[in-house]
């Protein structure tokens, strides 16, 4: 966690299941999260679909989050900013 002038960032790591019949969150830890997806896992479809499910978990905006590893990978991290 880092804190720049009364603004707080934090790292999320996830787990992406693509393509799946139904759509779930399994919160791990503070940190960590599991996410089962309809969107297939082409043009950035499932990325979007996570950012989406994960912000509304959270109670975020989507502009709060940002994918910053693992656009092609199951295994991402976003960047959540308050």
């Amino acid at each position: 966690m880092f804190w720049y002038n009364n603004f707080m960032e934090q790292y999320l790591k996830v787990k992406v299941h693509a393509d799946e019949k139904k759509e779930k969150i399994v919160q791990k830890s503070a940190d960590t999260f599991e996410i089962w997806v309809k969107a297939p896992a082409e043009r950035g479809q499932a990325n979007a679909a996570v950012r989406s499910a994960l912000a509304a978990h959270l109670g975020l905006p989507e502009n709060k989050l940002s994918l910053i590893k693992g656009a092609t990978s199951p295994a991402k991290i976003f960047l959540k900013r308050d």
